[in-house]
């Protein structure tokens, strides 16, 4: 089974992939299909102060799908809702290619190495949360002793879910740690 990726509405991944497994059970072809996947991410976010997680599609409007490429496969997934096309390569470059049809549009699996980075990004790394800060972002302060400052962000630690910030107090430039409840963009 290689990886191939499906290339759907935007919003619709998890409509398509459920449309998929139901599709494949209906008509009996579960031998032929691997895991379907929609990368995803934690992201810590903070909105009035409060802390949230939120799952973020990596790839919007794809959903990666682990098959053994058949034509009932492949005309299964193209008729689903929601489905615009597979990610392809175009064979031949006009009627004298490929016995004179034309060019064909033929579904490109995922190298080893692309499948592998892409696993190992969802797997473990998927599951840790990452910041929505970064280094150098302006932020302004909306809590704490340091309420209503601005400064940028100097450093940022996920761990602890804290940043530096490099505010001016009385003129000097000062590093203040605060938590990410307590930050805004600006």
């Amino acid at each position: 089974m290689e990886w191939y990726v499906v290339h759907t509405l935007t919003g619709k991944e998890n409509k398509v992939k459920t449309a998929i497994e139901k599709g494949v059970e209906a008509h009996e072809l579960e031998h032929l299909l691997g895991r379907i996947l929609i990368p995803t991410e934690t992201e810590i976010r903070s909105t009035g102060g409060k802390r949230r997680e939120v799952k973020r599609k990596l790839y919007p409007g794809y959903v990666l799908v682990e098959m053994e490429l058949s034509n009932a496969m492949r005309h299964l997934i193209q008729e689903t809702q929601g489905v615009t096309h597979f990610l392809t390569t175009r064979l031949g470059d006009g009627p004298a290619a490929a016995g004179g049809e034309g060019p064909r549009d033929e579904p490109v699996p995922l190298s080893q190495a692309e499948v592998a980075a892409m696993l190992h990004r969802v797997g473990e790394e998927g599951q840790k949360p990452k910041a929505v800060w970064a280094t150098g972002e302006a932020v302004r302060i909306s809590e704490g002793p340091f309420a209503e400052f601005s400064g940028k962000i100097t450093e940022v630690n996920i761990e602890r879910e804290t940043v530096k910030v490099l505010i001016s107090i009385f003129g000097r430039e000062t590093p203040v740690e605060v938590d990410f409840t307590q930050i805004e963009k600006i």
